[in-house]
């Protein structure tokens, strides 16, 4: 038998501890992980109710001035024609933010999801082929895109660059990230673009936090921010440079 302070001490303290990485290690469920999912998931059967769903959610480089919220907004969105698009991300989603979210904490496994989602989109806008008159339509500039794999592969490379600080194999992260990298630029309508920026973007995340660690942890944020600040910079500078032909 124990004191009830003593049991609310004992709980206190675990909940205050700290992971390597400077989050506060998230026990139990993926909370965050399992929530990311259920969005999906939830958005994807509004889809097939409402169409306006995809049209408001989409992103196209095209739209980026007037509704900047679809950098984010697309991650959460998937193919309404296709339930596997939505069940492969989400099945890839489980396997790598269950182990990220103990390793990293809540919070800095959304932040990572969210950075790396912006970045996706971010990646599609800078590649995205632009057109030389008004008979090139369509380009890429206007072509939507959906999917949470830009943040996807962010996770991806930022299990690597974790793995490597604590010294663990990735071999299997490696060839996934290969074969699917590959098949981006093999499969039609695959927005490869989107998922190089989520891995770039992920990886600059990842490589903030371990070369931070957790003895600065609080100048992680500082760091998360000024990567988002330099992808709305590059956002921004594309867009502005892009001119659209009219005829």
């Amino acid at each position: 038998m124990q004191c009830v302070d003593c049991v609310k001490a004992q709980h206190k303290e675990s909940r205050s501890l700290v992971s390597m990485f400077g989050g506060r290690m998230a026990q139990g469920r993926p909370i965050v992980t399992i929530t990311l999912i259920a969005i999906c998931v939830i958005v994807w059967v509004g889809q097939q109710i409402n169409d306006k769903v995809t049209t408001d959610l989409l992103y196209a480089p095209v739209l980026s001035g007037q509704d900047p919220w679809r950098f984010i907004t697309a991650a959460f969105v998937h193919s309404p024609s296709s339930i596997f698009h939505l069940l492969f991300n989400m099945y890839a989603l489980w396997i790598v933010g269950q182990y990220l979210e103990p390793m990293l904490g809540r919070i800095r496994l959304l932040a990572l999801y969210l950075i790396s989602a912006f970045g996706g989109s971010v990646g599609y806008e800078l590649l995205a082929s632009t057109p030389s008159s008004p008979t090139d339509y369509p380009s890429g500039w206007v072509t939507p895109t959906v999917g949470a794999s830009g943040a996807v592969f962010g996770l991806f490379v930022a299990v690597v660059i974790l793995n490597r600080h604590l010294g663990l194999s990735s071999g299997p992260m490696v060839a996934l990230i290969v074969i699917n990298g590959v098949l981006g630029f093999i499969v039609p309508d695959v927005a490869w673009q989107s998922h190089l920026g989520g891995a770039i973007t992920g990886g600059l995340c990842a490589g903030a936090i371990t070369l931070l660690g957790r003895n600065r942890a609080q100048l992680q944020w500082a760091a998360l921010a000024a990567i988002t600040v330099l992808l709305v910079v590059a956002a921004y500078v594309r867009f502005e440079s892009v001119h659209l032909p009219t005829g």
